[in-house]
């Protein structure tokens, strides 16, 4: 028998866990890397459960390694003890790749490791990460102008469609 095609794919929304909205919207995301994220077991039950919050949250290089500041994972109730809410959690990200995001940041004065989303990849929770750098004033009224315009577009093409 033939093995069925129905895995499903990592940007499912059914597999992601918390997304920042925002990330996109307040930075121009350059480089888009995928990295694990050290975790203890109620902070994992947790986050599955869907209490992960990564707003307000950004990355930091210390001592060579990536270090997840300001993501908030609430409590998990049937756990004896409680975790700390918003302590630093260490990412987990090959040597190369570590190196490739210090040299991006090193030529980039105003850039940034923001996280984008929190998901699941085969059973393991995972942080999609992405080196940006701030958007002006400016720039975000145009993301806005772009977005309406967008918009307008589309609904312009469905009520042409519907007749």
């Amino acid at each position: 028998m033939a093995k069925s095609s129905s895995r499903k794919n990592a940007k499912s929304s059914s597999n992601q866990l918390a997304v920042n909205r925002r990330a996109k919207f307040d930075f121009a995301i350059e480089e888009q890397i995928e990295a694990g994220i050290e975790l203890r077991g109620s902070e994992v039950k947790s986050i599955r459960m869907g209490h992960g919050n990564i707003t307000e949250a950004y990355a930091r290089f210390l001592n060579g390694e990536l270090w997840l500041y300001n993501a908030t994972v609430g409590h998990y109730a049937p756990a004896g003890e409680s975790h700390e809410l918003t302590r630093p959690r260490k990412l987990l990200l090959h040597r190369r790749q570590l190196q490739r995001m210090q040299k991006a940041l090193s030529e980039q004065p105003r850039a940034t490791v923001v996280p984008l989303r929190m998901y699941l990849n085969r059973g393991l929770i995972k942080v999609e990460i992405g080196v940006g750098v701030g958007k002006r004033r400016y720039d975000k009224r145009q993301t806005i102008k772009t977005r309406d315009a967008n918009r307008e577009i589309q609904r312009a093409l469905r009520s042409a469609n519907r007749y």
